[in-house]
Order: structure tokens, then sequence, then C-alpha cells
């Protein structure tokens, strides 16, 4: 009997049976469903994991514009770097999150003074952004990504 559950086998069993052979049929038939209803196995765990997506990577000297990019889950991550200040002391770098759309400012996500460099997280809506960029009297570079989370199986070697 191919691909016959437990139950239709003891249904069959009864219908063959005579009332005393019922009395150990019976018995056994329950002693074999027990055993199929048992607890179902495992799944298998998974941990949640975040990559991060390049949009974009920009730098030059003094103000600047960078073109639009959609962030579809709205968290960014944004590295940038700042260098060759002249004069010395008179650097400024600021990065501004805008609205594509609307063209109004969402976050000021760096305001910086002579060299540094650094990491900047935003979490907004989803939507086409820009970036504004406010310089004077230094070099700067930064990158956008954006965060995509999901899950990843604990063992993906096992995986059949």
């Amino acid at each position: 009997m191919p691909h016959t559950t437990m139950l239709a086998v003891v249904n069959w069993l009864l219908g063959r049976c005579s009332v005393r052979q019922r009395a150990i049929v019976v018995p056994v038939a329950a002693a074999l469903l027990a055993g199929a209803c048992g607890t179902p196995p495992a799944k298998r765990a998974s941990k949640e994991v975040v990559i991060w997506k390049s949009l974009g990577a920009w730098s030059g000297r003094g103000n600047a514009q960078t073109e639009s990019f959609l962030g579809l889950t709205g968290a960014l991550r944004m590295h940038w770097q700042t260098k060759n200040e002249a004069p010395k002391g008179t650097g400024t770098f600021r990065l501004i999150l805008q609205s594509a759309i609307s063209g109004r400012a969402l976050q000021e996500t760096v305001d910086e003074k002579g060299l540094g460099e650094g990491t900047a997280y935003v979490a907004e809506d989803p939507r086409v952004f820009y970036i504004l960029v406010e310089s004077a009297n230094l070099d700067w570079s930064f990158t956008v990504e954006e965060a995509l989370f999901g899950s990843q199986a604990e063992n993906p070697q096992e995986a059949h």
C-alpha cells in the first residue's frame, strides 16, 4: 500500500478481522498511531543577516549634488572621508540627505570641520534620495550603502 496513511492501514486491518481478532488489532493499532503522532521534526534554525548593497560613491572638492538613487529599505550607511585641507583649519564638510521627490532636506548626516572620516547611519522611509554636499577647502569622498535584511539557515551546506 504505497503512500497510505496509518489510519488507512488500521481501517483496512479492522475490516478484515473478526471480533476476537479486533481485541488484538485495536491495541496494536493504537500503539502504531501514537508512535506516528510524535512531535514533528525540529525546524532548521536560521539567523538574521544584513547585507549592505552599494548605491553609489562620490568624491570631489567644494559643493556638489549627487544623482538620485532609490532606497528600497530606507536603512542607509554612509562612509565618508576628508583630506587635503588647505589652508589648514578652514575645511568644512556637510552631507545632507534630500528627498528627490519634494527636494526637501531629510537629515544632515555629516557636519565635520577639518580632516576626518567616519560612518553615518540613516533610517528613513523608502524613497528616491539624493545627497547635497556643502564643502569648502578640502577634498572629500563618500559612499552610500543600503541595508538588505534576510535570514540564512544555520548550516546551509546541509540543505538538500
